[in-house]
């Protein structure tokens, strides 16, 4: 295994949406299919099953994991829905970063007033105090990557001036 190799799994935290979707989702396919075996008919049969692959994919998209991995000057990370799913949403090369800091630095103060495209692959959840790293990459896009120091630990070692970890 190379030096250069860092994986990170990071779980997102349900929101409260999240959780009276996939309660309402569940009782009303539950209910319809109640109704199908009492004697509702075709009708309430065809309910259930709409409802059934509904509360699927609402299952897919709040139970979400993201994965950092860091691997020679390349840091990428996927999406991995309900555990049986993956999807790559993104690849940055750390050659073109500009900034990578806590998200309460003071490093990021010339970085507060422009607008970014911002993504968020942290755990969705803001801590006192903010533990998130933030990242300027190419000077268009605020990404709020999860703590962990053994990622940004490594992304200093390629990049000391552009990665704090105050």
């Amino acid at each position: 295994m190379s030096e250069s190799y860092v994986e990170v799994l990071v779980k997102k935290e349900n929101t409260m949406i999240g959780t009276l979707a996939r309660v309402v989702c569940i009782a009303l396919t539950v209910s319809a299919a109640f109704f199908t075996l009492i004697g509702g008919g075709f009708l309430f049969m065809i309910i259930a099953v709409v409802l059934g692959v509904g509360t699927y994919f609402v299952w897919l998209n709040t139970d979400v994991e993201y994965e950092y991995l860091y691997l020679d000057k390349e840091l990428s990370i996927d999406k991995i829905m309900a555990k049986t799913k993956r999807k790559k949403i993104a690849t940055y090369d750390m050659e073109r970063l500009e900034v990578l800091a806590p998200a309460n630095s003071y490093h990021l103060d010339d970085y507060k007033n422009r607008n970014f495209k911002e993504s968020d692959f942290s755990s969705g959840v803001k801590k006192q105090p903010d533990l998130r790293y933030v990242m300027i990459y190419d000077g268009t896009q605020k990404v709020y990557l999860s703590e962990d120091p053994r990622l940004a630990t490594m992304i200093k070692t390629i990049a000391p001036r552009k990665v704090f970890l105050d």
